[in-house]
């Protein structure tokens, strides 16, 4: 697995084989094909794994003021998407095999399992089940992968930049977002 998360990060997924990973792996293709099944399940295995957000015994709510709260959520987010760099950039983005409904049906699920993980950290549990602050959490993980790409790919960003512009967001979307949306009748 850790030799398949590093190819797709290095390159596309058409251009990974099974038999170069094998050799990269030290291990016969064929073992390979025993545990993953084919390339497209072993693919399908990394962007679980890249998407998967540790168990929530693993992660400490960040205690504080709302400020503190958010910086500590961001550095989380942004230790987590480092861990993983470019595969992570990769398969959050479509970089690998293009527009697959299993891939996206991954992320759709690791998408709302973050919103409902980021209402948690940030003390808004109670708002879960609400269908339109979910939607502005997801929105704000979308930002969170342009992000992560232009500082972990492009270089355009910096890691304290992206650390200001998702903690400075957060911080809208908590104190000005949501209560505008929670007050306003839907459309």
């Amino acid at each position: 697995m850790a030799c398949a998360i590093e190819m797709f990060g290095e390159r596309p997924y058409a251009a990974v084989s099974t038999a170069e990973l094998a050799q990269r792996a030290g291990v016969a293709r064929g073992l390979i094909n025993h545990y993953f099944g084919n390339k497209r399940d072993l693919y399908l295995a990394v962007v679980r794994r890249m998407v998967t957000l540790p168990r929530l015994e693993k992660v400490s709510i960040p205690q504080g003021t709302p400020v503190e709260r958010v910086d500590a959520i961001v550095s989380w987010l942004l230790d987590t998407i480092a861990e993983h760099g470019s595969t992570w950039v990769k398969v959050t983005s479509h970089e690998g095999v293009g527009d697959d409904p299993e891939v996206q049906q991954i992320l759709d699920q690791a998408d709302d399992a973050a919103a409902e993980r980021m209402l948690l950290m940030i003390g808004r549990s109670d708002m879960a089940d609400d269908a339109q602050l979910r939607a502005l959490v997801v929105s704000y993980a979308g930002m969170v992968k342009v992000a992560g790409r232009e500082w972990l790919t492009r270089g355009t960003l910096t890691r304290p930049q992206v650390h200001r512009l998702l903690t400075d967001t957060l911080l809208t979307l908590i104190d000005r977002t949501i209560p505008h949306v929670k007050s306003s009748p839907a459309d």
